[in-house]
């Protein structure tokens, strides 16, 4: 059966599968149903008997490699990839992320046909388990999540089957919360977390945001105010809930309250105006903001409210050059676990080894060694296959093989005399093009 044949009973089984597998009436629907699309995908491929073919097994094995092999990056971050039909593809990019942050995950494609792409945050525990956290929604490449951690995380994009395209992920960090004083941002802190107070007998358990007395104090958040009092220490002060982060926002120092107890607020409504009241009538009037757990203490409200780093402004690669083969320049070259120079080391490629790109940006390309490793490699030592390394007459023959693996497919037998050009080597292996333009991997033991 030829590939497009193949293409079409494909999606034939799934549609049919994923209409038993995600549908149903009754109190017992949702008892077995998945818990993310790409599970809930994976469960339709099941059953349709999909996952006991080649390119259903390469599909399972991909997501799951993606989790052992992920990728090391630093937000912002956006690169460029590319998937193919013929070849399940998955990628997990490894983070660490605070309690406080807000990451919007965009995953863009291009093709001849749309397609669903699953994006699957995990937590990574001491031992690199992963758990599953949240995912994107069936039919949409876009994930917004907050950690409610401070950890490492990965992501994992995987395409559906039968799907060949480009794609670009973009990966950003804003503040989960708006920022408390208006017409001010984190640069206006002056005092932080942790910062000895009273000859150090106690600890700031907060930031001190200076603004011009009367500046209105606004809600951070969509919440309820559960207290309006006064103390020694922090003069007028408000207590605001966030029952969907499970937290308590702390207002102190104000000069007066424009709220009660009891009210609700949004995003954007003054709670009471900047002032000096309490421990702070020696200081210039600032706001106090501090935030608390509903069943612990104290933390840290910086990576609620800071600034983000912007859009990510990673040059990307030309859409031309995804897919392409290239090979080593240099005399050798390192391949990183992210882009970035002192990146962990996972692998040592000598002059002329063959790469191919999978990803990445311009000036660190994400590539795949015929054995299957992943990683990146400074752009600026590798070169195209254009021109040939060398050219040389086969003293045997020998076979043309669909990939550097003396069990691979035979695509065609060379005769003894055939004229080749090497293009790049890998292993015990060498790329070559036949004279009538075949291109393939050919045993160094066929040629001189």
């Amino acid at each position: 059966m030829e590939f497009r044949s193949v293409v079409r009973f494909l999606f034939a089984c799934i549609a049919v599968a994923s209409l038993h597998a995600c549908t149903g009436v009754g109190p017992t629907t949702n008892l077995f149903r998945s818990s993310s699309p790409h599970e809930q995908y994976g469960q339709s491929l099941k059953a349709a008997k999909l996952d006991r073919t080649a390119l259903g097994i390469d599909w399972v094995a991909a997501g799951e490699r993606a989790l052992r092999d992920s990728l090391t990056i630093s937000i912002p971050y956006r690169e460029s990839g590319y998937f193919a039909a013929n070849k399940p593809f998955a990628v997990g990019y490894r983070m660490s992320a605070q309690r406080g942050d807000r990451f919007l995950v965009r995953v863009e494609t291009q093709g001849q046909k749309d397609a669903q792409v699953f994006i699957d945050v995990f937590a990574l525990d001491d031992r690199n388990r992963t758990t599953l956290l949240t995912a994107s929604k069936a039919d949409t490449n876009v994930l917004a999540w907050e950690p409610r951690r401070t950890q490492n995380f990965l992501i994992r994009i995987q395409p559906e089957l039968l799907r060949s395209g480009s794609y670009t992920i973009s990966i950003t960090r804003e503040p989960a919360l708006s920022f408390p004083v208006q017409g001010r941002d984190s640069r206006q802190i002056s005092s932080f977390f942790g910062a000895s107070r009273d000859a150090g007998r106690r600890r700031h358990e907060g930031v001190d945001i200076f603004a011009p007395k009367g500046t209105p104090a606004v809600a951070s958040v969509d919440g309820t105010i559960t207290s309006v009092s006064t103390n020694s220490l922090g003069g007028n002060v408000v207590f605001l809930s966030d029952n969907e982060r499970n937290i308590r926002l702390y207002y102190a120092h104000l000069d007066r309250w424009n709220v009660s107890a009891g009210q609700h607020v949004s995003i954007g409504d003054t709670v009471g105006f900047v002032g000096n009241t309490g421990n702070a009538r020696t200081t210039g009037p600032h706001l106090h903001f501090g935030i608390y757990g509903f069943s612990d203490g104290a933390t840290d409200p910086l990576p609620f409210i800071r600034l983000g780093r912007g859009p990510a402004r990673q040059s990307l690669l030309p859409v031309s050059r995804l897919g392409d083969s290239v090979r080593v320049s240099a005399n050798r070259t390192f391949v990183r676990s992210a882009p970035a120079s002192d990146a962990r080391v996972v692998g040592d490629v000598p002059k002329a080894t063959s790469l191919l790109i999978v990803g990445g940006t311009d000036a660190w390309l994400r590539v795949e060694l015929p054995n299957g490793q992943t990683g990146y490699v400074a752009s600026n030592t590798t070169e195209t296959l254009k021109r040939p390394l060398r050219r040389l007459t086969l003293t045997s023959s020998g076979n043309l093989l669909d990939a550097a693996d003396s069990r691979a497919g035979v695509l065609k037998t060379l005769a003894t005399g055939s004229p080749v050009d090497i293009l790049s080597v890998f292993a015990g292996f060498q790329l070559v093009r036949s004279a009538d333009g075949y291109t393939g991997w050919l045993s160094r033991l066929a040629a001189p």
